[in-house]
């Protein structure tokens, strides 16, 4: 196949577009991770605690009309996070915790309302295509500061904390999501928590099929497995949680990821 001036040209500024993009979230992924000049004080996360009271099944099915419904509320909770970025000062660091795994939950209920309906959320689409996901959109401000999901997940929860419970505390508005907590994260409960979302999760076979000599995780064990090693090896950490004892000879594998939006069908 012979290009003309013309396609080399345009493949070209495609090019360039894509690597400067990428620059672009490095230098923002670099940034957001710095220490904000914030007096705030430690907040109270009762609405949303309400809020996922109303809303969220037992089986962790999200009510996103309700929750719709039910905005005054919902934003008033987000006013809340937007005014009161943690710090050093005057958190402690389970505070911490617990506030960016509510906001990362309160955030993503946010986007998913306001495309609302959608089938899933990786419908919800801004910026170039094959390079931006609704991951990286920029709609979180905070004291001034903005960020997107990612920010909050890769740069703060993952990289600060090192506590590989997050990933099934952290709600992605999917099927094959660790479920939605009924309830907000609070950093008097946050070790008792994120240890009963883990057993949740591992022993819920719509998400993880285990037995000794068989073990079908999700694919959250494959995609962030390096975090599930720092204190042992990956099977060590499952079977911490896991309600079944898998053998180190077990066969492995993983389940395909199911992105449909986490909505009562």
């Amino acid at each position: 196949m012979c290009l003309t001036n013309q396609d080399i040209q345009h493949m070209k500024k495609i090019f360039i577009l894509f690597s400067i993009n990428i620059l672009f979230i490095l230098a923002f992924n670099s940034c957001s991770v710095r220490d904000v000049a914030s007096e705030s004080k430690p907040v109270s996360h009762e609405i949303w605690n309400d809020i996922l009271s109303r809303n969220v099944t037992d089986d962790g099915w999200v009510n996103y009309k309700g929750i719709k419904e039910e905005s005054d509320n919902f934003y008033t909770y987000l006013d809340i996070l937007n005014k009161n970025h943690p710090n050093h000062k005057n958190w402690t660091s389970d505070e911490r915790l617990a506030y960016w795994i509510n906001a990362y939950n309160a955030y993503t209920v946010q986007i998913i309302i306001e495309n609302y309906p959608i089938e899933s959320i990786k419908d919800i689409k801004k910026g170039i295509p094959f390079v931006n996901t609704v991951w990286d959109i920029k709609f979180i401000k905070i004291e001034g500061i903005e960020y997107d999901l990612n920010n909050i997940e890769h740069s703060i929860l993952r990289k600060k904390f090192e506590e590989p419970r997050i990933h099934f505390a952290v709600n992605c508005a999917s099927y094959s999501c660790p479920v939605l907590r009924g309830e907000a994260f609070v950093a008097e409960r946050i070790d008792e928590q994120l240890t009963e979302q883990a057993r949740l999760f591992l022993a819920d076979k719509r998400r993880n099929i285990v037995t000794e000599d068989k073990a079908q995780l999700s694919k959250i064990f494959s995609w962030f497995g390096g975090d599930f090693k720092k204190n042992g090896s990956k099977l060590d950490f499952i079977n911490k949680y896991s309600p079944v004892q898998i053998k180190k000879t077990a066969d492995i594998s993983y389940l395909d990821y199911n992105w449909t939006l986490n909505e009562p069908q």
